[in-house]
């Protein structure tokens, strides 16, 4: 197995970033000796003759939407060469082993770090004939479980045979990013109405924190890696060089390791002044670190996702997030003074949020002129609940958990208040429809405001439509964001 689609890599959806987790892999592979072929099928046509030329077929799905996509994928994949290995990787692909090979969609599932299981799977299934730099870089204790047909390999489950995530330190390669789509074909960086190509990297893999809610909780369990400066900053020139003006920092919380994220930083900012960047903070984080966002913004930071999720203390408490509504406030003002423009992602339906809390959110959003600062989609953003989630762990779940939809990708809820539920109806078709024409974001806020609070009487802002904008990435959906028909049947053509 070693002729060129032999093995084949596939994405189906990264947030409108050119994925990493294709041009890992390819380096992986190929520094090993085998000739890879990937299809970002967000952009690209996967052909049948694509298909039928591999035996070894990679899927990527780090998160919900891309799982939705995959099962699909890997439905036309079995048809279409039922003898060729398909394999899902990524945070969802483990979750949701259980419904992938009960379905008969995959013969393998790997979670956590995938570069090495991914790489060890290719050569149990070519007998090890392509054996290279990154083979000899393994571990003896590692390449031994690929020596037999049919041995495990660590981080690989297969039917009846489930493996742990594999947590352990990838050798990191410089991602192999050519031949994907050009980097202007993705989300760019829309400030002062002008759109620039935008990169992406992450200086670390998983996350320290366990929010209860957050996929990577059940598979990491608190543990992170950090990747290499040197590493990093190589990928940032390749993107350089391809048309990168941005850079977006994928790290679910950029200050987990803070000493590392400061030193690359500089270093960035050293080699490309002109070269702005974003990056994802929780807020606690922000206001332990504060002293560093300064810096930061000096540096070139544009602006700082954070995940407020909720200003209710009950609902943060449920999902163990680390901060309160007080805290949100204070971040808010840290990063003012910091002059970093923040960008919050919400899950504003909860099966602990009440009429009142999403009321308060809205007051809240329009009172500290936050309207244009976060996208529409979050006011719509219903809890998820995948199989091994850590909110399971709660004992109050069997209060409001209702059972596993596996062809969901997670457990059904109903929230006991039906107001909510009528209103999460309307307001995901309220924006869903901002998201797919364009709307303005000041115009979709008004129209969730009246949907959630049509007799109070509390006049909207009128925002002229030429005020000035915040900077943000052109792509909206966020990676908890449940897909709308309408945008799976864009992703899907």
């Amino acid at each position: 197995m070693n002729a060129r689609g032999d093995i084949l890599l596939v994405s189906c959806y990264e947030l409108g970033h050119q994925p990493l987790t294709l041009a890992s892999p390819l380096a992986t592979l190929s520094s090993a000796g085998y000739t890879p072929a990937a299809v970002d099928t967000a952009l690209a046509d996967l052909t049948d003759a694509d298909i039928r030329r591999a035996k070894l077929i990679a899927i990527s799905v780090p998160m919900h939407t891309a799982l939705r996509l995959g099962v699909d994928l890997a439905r036309r994949i079995r048809s279409a060469n039922p003898a060729a290995h398909v394999c899902f990787y990524g945070l969802y692909a483990w979750l949701n082993a259980a419904y992938l090979f009960a379905e008969g969609l995959v013969d393998s599932v790997i979670g956590g770090e995938f570069e090495t299981p991914l790489l060890e799977l290719a050569e149990q299934l070519s007998g090890g004939a392509a054996r290279g730099s990154i083979a000899a870089s393994q571990s003896s204790a590692a390449r031994n479980h690929s020596s037999t047909a049919g041995q495990p390999i660590p981080g690989v489950s297969r039917l009846g045979h489930p493996a742990a995530p594999y947590l352990q330190r990838v050798p990191f390669q410089l991602p192999q990013r050519e031949g994907l789509p050009a980097l202007a074909a993705y989300a760019g960086l829309l400030r002062d109405g002008a759109v620039v190509p935008a990169g992406y990297v992450e200086a670390t893999r998983g996350c320290k924190h366990t929010c209860a809610h957050c996929p990577i909780t059940p598979v990491y369990r608190g543990r992170f890696f950090a990747v290499p400066r040197e590493l990093v900053l190589a990928d940032v020139r390749q993107q350089v060089r391809a048309g990168a003006r941005h850079i977006t920092f994928g790290d679910p919380d950029f200050l987990n390791g803070p000493t590392h994220a400061l030193r690359l930083a500089r270093a960035l900012h050293a080699e490309f002044p002109d070269l702005t960047f974003d990056v994802t903070v929780k807020v606690e984080h922000i206001l332990a670190h504060r002293e560093l966002l300064p810096e930061l913004r000096e540096l070139g930071c544009a602006f700082l996702v954070s995940a407020v999720e909720s200003l209710s203390d009950t609902v943060l408490a449920h999902l163990r997030k680390g901060h309160t509504r007080a805290d949100v406030a204070a971040a808010l003002e840290v990063l003012r003074a910091a002059a970093i423009p923040l960008r919050a992602s919400l899950v504003s339906f909860t099966p602990w949020t009440t009429l009142e809390d999403y009321l308060d959110l809205l007051d809240f959003v329009a009172a500290e002129g936050l309207i244009d600062s976060i996208d529409p989609v979050h006011y719509a953003i219903r809890l998820l609940v995948p199989p091994g989630s850590a909110l399971l762990d709660d004992l109050a779940a069997a209060d409001w958990l209702g059972p596993l939809d596996e062809a969901s990708f997670g457990y059904a809820w109903v929230h006991a208040d039906a107001r909510m539920e009528r209103l999460f109806e309307e307001v995901s078709g309220i924006v869903a429809e901002a998201a797919c024409e364009g709307h303005d974001a000041a115009a979709t806020f008004g129209q969730v405001r009246q949907a959630a609070q049509r007799q109070a009487g509390v006049p909207l802002p009128n925002l002229a439509p030429n005020r000035p904008l915040p900077p943000r990435l052109t792509e909206t959906w966020f990676c908890c964001a449940e897909p709308v028909q309408q945008q799976l049947v864009k992703l899907a053509h």
